[in-house]
């Protein structure tokens, strides 16, 4: 440079040196800086976003240990409601046997009442079908005594429907009912076309239907489930 020495010359270059080495180091210390904030901030969305993750993780895992649980109460509620009403319906059932078998003596023990017994549910069948001719299924043991209500109740028959009706009634001494049975009849019209089966089994087994909804009632209470009674 015109006019310098070398001297000024060194100087003004070690000045330049010592001004671009403290622009460097301070754009360093700002790089550093920076890059140091950038990793803090990538650092904590990693580790929040981690934390998020665990968290649902074990939130599902809670909710699925609830639900089993849940689950389980549920079904073992279930088995014991289960198991509840199956020994209701077995005392009912056992209920229900219980009149059965007191109803059998009837036709055993009580000879009066069950010819009585025998008429009212002829005479009722007959009156349901209004049919000039019918065929009568009674026990083997029932044939005798059915024989000699015949003419009884045909002659009723004729009373209670005002003479507008009359019938012939047969029996079948080929097909006879269950000799189990407590008793009553079975009435076939029209060559089989119609039958109404009025024995005492069915009788109380209608009954039986009807009547449950009350007879539970009465056993064991009203049901805090059930919004209507039957």
């Amino acid at each position: 440079m015109a006019g310098m020495s070398d001297a000024d010359v060194q100087g003004q270059i070690a000045h330049m040196i010592a001004f671009i080495e403290q622009e460097a180091s301070e754009k360093v210390e700002e790089i550093e800086c920076k890059a140091e904030e950038e990793f803090n901030l990538e650092k904590g969305r990693l580790v929040a976003t981690a934390r998020a993750k665990i968290i649902e993780h074990f939130d599902k895992k809670i909710k699925q240990v609830e639900l089993q649980k849940k689950i389980q109460h549920s079904n073992l509620l279930n088995a014991s409601r289960l198991q509840v009403l199956k020994h209701k319906e077995k005392l009912v059932n056992n209920l229900f046997e219980s009149i059965s078998t007191d109803s059998g003596r009837v036709s055993q023990d009580d000879a009066q009442k069950y010819r009585k017994a025998l008429t009212d549910l002829t005479l009722q069948a007959l009156c349901r079908l209004l049919e000039p001719r019918v065929t009568l299924q009674v026990r083997q043991q029932d044939l005798e005594l059915m024989k000699s209500l015949v003419p009884g109740i045909q002659e009723s028959y004729v009373g209670l429907t005002k003479g507008k009706y009359q019938v012939e009634i047969s029996i079948d001494e080929q097909n006879f009912l269950p000799a189990d049975l407590i008793g009553g009849i079975v009435m076939t019209a029209q060559n089989g076309k119609i039958t109404i089966n009025n024995t005492l089994d069915e009788r109380l087994k209608h009954i039986g239907r009807q009547m449950q909804p009350q007879i539970r009632g009465m056993l064991f209470g009203p049901n805090p489930n059930r919004t209507f009674n039957d």
